[in-house]
């Protein structure tokens, strides 16, 4: 059996006081800002080790286009 991360655990205690439902979306909003903002910094950085442009991405762009209009 898995034991739970320190968050869940967390999340447990937090939820075990009983919260509305406005405030669990609030939170569920947080979590999800949270968890973006840290994939975006992540994303950032591969994307300046890498020295990708915007060109970059209109070129895959585009290749994702021209496969699919290939089938």
């Amino acid at each position: 059996m898995e034991t739970m991360s320190n968050l869940q655990l967390e999340l447990l205690r937090l939820y075990g006081n009983g919260v509305s439902e406005e405030t669990l979306r609030e939170i569920k909003g947080i979590l999800a800002k949270y968890f973006a903002d840290k994939a975006t910094v992540a994303m950032d950085k591969v994307w300046e080790e890498k020295g990708l442009t915007e060109q970059d991405m209109v070129d895959w762009t585009n290749e994702h286009n021209r496969a699919k209009n290939r089938s």
